[in-house]
């Protein structure tokens, strides 16, 4: 199972998320195909990346920077360079750590990701995140796309019970890290602008794509967003790629504190019950077989679609093993392993 070309047309694959699950994904799609667009949510207001949408009014380059680090360091993609160029390959693992590399010391710069600071500052020379974006692809020749999921920064807000002394009240917060991080029960996510305009090139790739992935990721900051441009919503709607989504492993502390898998899926449908998707990709160990499962299968349902069980996990942890994810995707897409 490779990215390789052999002269057959690759697969087109769009794969929507953000952070750290996304950069997960992206290696494992990388292993089916070098035709890859990451649509990567621009929520994210801590850390480098609310600093530089702070002081630059930008969109938050942090996850596309990730995209970008993925996509040109995935073992996929630095195999295919290695048969095609040796000299390629080495620059792509050199520059893939050093987009990532953090600043030192105690200044103003101390913090920053080299990425997020180059990526900055041709957003600001350019005047347009994409053509930013496609800017940095080409000075690396990176196999695939980053796009924006909206080409403004936005802001999320949430519903959260739990903070006041009556278990009934809710309170809004806002603001990615607040959302992440609140010790209350997140009820309902919304992104400030209302209904933004999606970003147009991610609308095209979407309609144009074979496969489009979502999840897993911070569920109600880096994949509920998706679904929350109406705009992208129609594209998952219209398109004829197979869609599958990638439900996490587990629970994370703050946003998802108690969540089920199976809960996972019913908050997502409370926010977009007219998505349909394909596959709902769960790992075995996360849902043993019995009635947990059997509800989880009625929930995988309420979008259209099948219950996918498989190995996902890398051992001992609750991270995706990105080749276990790359194995079952090529599995239902039908897909030649020598691809």
């Amino acid at each position: 199972m490779t990215g390789a070309h052999d002269g057959r047309v690759p697969l087109k694959a769009v794969a929507l998320g953000g952070g750290h699950g996304l950069f997960n994904t992206l290696t494992a799609v990388r292993y089916l195909t070098p035709d890859v667009t990451a649509v990567v949510t621009v929520g994210d207001d801590g850390g480098s990346s609310g600093r530089l949408r702070n002081e630059l009014g930008g969109v938050p380059p942090g996850d596309l920077r990730m995209a970008l680090a993925a996509l040109m360091g995935a073992p996929a993609a630095i195999d295919d360079q290695l048969a095609r160029d040796p000299a390629t390959a080495a620059r792509h693992k050199r520059w893939s750590r050093i987009l990532q590399h953090r600043l030192g010391g105690y200044g103003a710069l101390a913090g920053h990701p080299v990425g997020n600071l180059m990526l900055a500052g041709v957003e600001e020379l350019t005047g347009d995140i994409v053509e930013a974006l496609d800017a940095m692809v080409d000075l690396f020749a990176v196999d695939g796309r980053i796009l924006p999921m909206a080409t403004v920064p936005l802001v999320i807000e949430a519903d959260v019970s739990g903070l006041e002394s009556d278990p009934r009240m809710s309170r809004v917060i806002r603001g990615q890290v607040a959302v992440a991080t609140t010790p209350g029960k997140v009820r309902r996510v919304r992104v400030i602008p209302h209904e933004p305009a999606p970003c147009p090139e991610a609308i095209e790739a979407i309609m144009a794509a074979d496969v489009v992935t979502l999840g897993p990721g911070s569920w109600f900051s880096s994949v509920i967003p998706h679904v929350l441009v109406p705009g992208q919503v129609e594209a998952l709607r219209a398109t004829a790629a197979r869609k599958v989504l990638f439900v996490n492993l587990a629970n994370e502390p703050g946003e998802t504190t108690g969540f089920s898998v199976e809960r996972h899926l019913h908050v997502l449908h409370a926010h977009a019950d007219s998505m349909r998707v394909d596959d709902v990709v769960v790992d075995a160990a996360s849902v043993p077989a019995g009635s947990e499962r059997d509800h989880l299968e009625r929930a995988a349902g309420s979008f259209g679609a099948r219950l996918v069980v498989a190995d996902l996990a890398v051992p001992g942890t609750h991270e995706h093993d990105s080749r276990k994810s790359a194995q079952t995707l090529a599995r239902l897409l039908g897909a030649d392993r020598d691809r």
